[in-house]
C-alpha cells in the first residue's frame, strides 16, 4: 500500500489566559460596597476596558519618522 504523507498543522498551543480586569474577590467589595446591579455593572466595564487595552497593545505599531525632526501626523 502507498499512502500519501500528509503534513497536519501543529496544534494550536494553548497558552495560559492573561488575567485581565477584576479578581474575584474585587468583583464581590464592589457589590458589596455599592450594591450588586452598580457593582456589576462596573466590574463589567473595567473588563472590557481591560480587553481593549490588552488588543490595542497586541496591534500597537511602531511609527518611524522618514524626515529627521519631521512631526507625525
Amino acid at each position: 500500500m502507498n499512502h500519501s504523507t500528509t503534513r497536519r498543522k501543529p496544534a494550536a498551543r494553548l497558552s495560559k489566559p492573561k488575567l485581565t480586569g477584576l479578581s474575584y474577590s474585587a468583583r464581590k467589595a464592589l457589590t458589596v460596597q455599592i450594591g450588586e446591579k452598580a457593582g456589576g455593572e462596573i466590574a463589567d466595564l473595567i473588563q472590557s476596558m481591560a480587553d481593549e487595552i490588552e488588543e490595542l497593545r497586541r496591534t500597537k505599531v511602531s511609527i518611524t519618522r522618514i524626515v529627521p525632526g519631521g512631526e507625525p501626523r
